[in-house]
């Protein structure tokens, strides 16, 4: 997430399951760094893994935020309560744990659903509910590819120490795509949306070239070239690098983008956008 810059976040129906009734064989950065004196219950994030790796689909947030849901011995009237509880000593904890962090896998883990969300200067994160175009098909590709935030956004850094002009292009370029792409959405215009992650990801690819880091794989390029003559948008979630490639349109893929894609070593995550946040479940 850009400084000032929105981004778009939703819920996919993916869950950490917590028992408040077993200990964890497994603490996490920030479980411990939420509940440094314990006891921490046990989880199950076997659905956010696959061959022996995170998806990319924010683990370590929902993780935490279904261990706190699960450890507050409080009672809470509604849902909505529990996340009002729980949203600001999960953010913290998170940031504090991974030295920083937009916090955006936090928000979207609590109060699920999809959100814009924007960062200040600050590091308060603001959020705005808002509703998916109903025409809008969204799927998820895993990538072979394990993302690495930090080499990625070290690359970036070096960037603008060389030649900081053209990283200040760069950037603002993309912060004025995703601030259209936000536009576009709050209008519910799935054209438009589309239009401009079609841009944002031409630009992330862009600035890796320039950055001499690969936030656009390759494979991805390819993927994104092949949506492009389709009238769809292929780019990478969050800071890129792998884990998940997104396709975006007013239709689902075409069988042609399916044996590409499984040719290039990605495959569709089943799972549905805008979904529940943290809640409880009764025994």
């Amino acid at each position: 997430m850009l400084v000032g810059a929105p981004a778009i976040v939703s819920a996919v129906d993916r869950y950490v399951c917590c028992d408040s009734e077993r200990l964890a064989t497994l603490e996490t950065p920030e479980v411990r760094a939420a509940l440094p004196h314990g006891p921490v219950p046990h989880f199950d994030a076997a659905a956010l893994r696959a061959d022996g790796r995170k998806l990319g689909l924010g683990s370590s947030a929902a993780i935490l935020v279904a261990s706190l849901a699960a450890a507050d011995p409080r009672s809470f009237a509604s849902d909505q309560e529990l996340r009002l509880a729980l949203a600001a000593p999960a953010l913290v904890a998170h940031r504090r744990a991974q030295g920083g962090g937009s916090g955006i896998d936090v928000a979207a883990s609590t109060w699920g659903g999809t959100l814009i969300a924007t960062r200040s200067q600050g590091g308060e994160l603001e959020l705005e509910p808002v509703a998916l175009p109903s025409e809008l098909f969204v799927e998820a590709w895993s990538s072979p590819v394990a993302a690495s935030t930090p080499e990625l956004l070290a690359g970036v850094a070096r960037l603008g120490a060389r030649t900081p002009e053209q990283h200040a292009r760069w950037f603002a370029e993309l912060k004025g795509a995703a601030q259209r792409a936000a536009s576009a959405l709050r209008r519910g215009q799935a054209l438009d949306l589309i239009a401009e992650l079609q841009q944002q990801g031409a630009g992330l690819a862009a600035l890796g070239a320039a950055a001499e880091v690969p936030i656009v794989t390759p494979e991805c390029k390819q993927l994104a070239a092949f949506a492009a003559a389709e009238g769809a948008a292929v780019l990478p979630s969050g800071a890129g690098g792998g884990d998940i490639v997104l396709w975006v349109s007013r239709s689902a893929s075409p069988p042609a983008f399916r044996d590409l894609a499984t040719t290039l070593g990605h495959h569709q995550l089943h799972l549905s956008l805008h979904a529940r946040g943290v809640h409880r479940l009764s025994a």
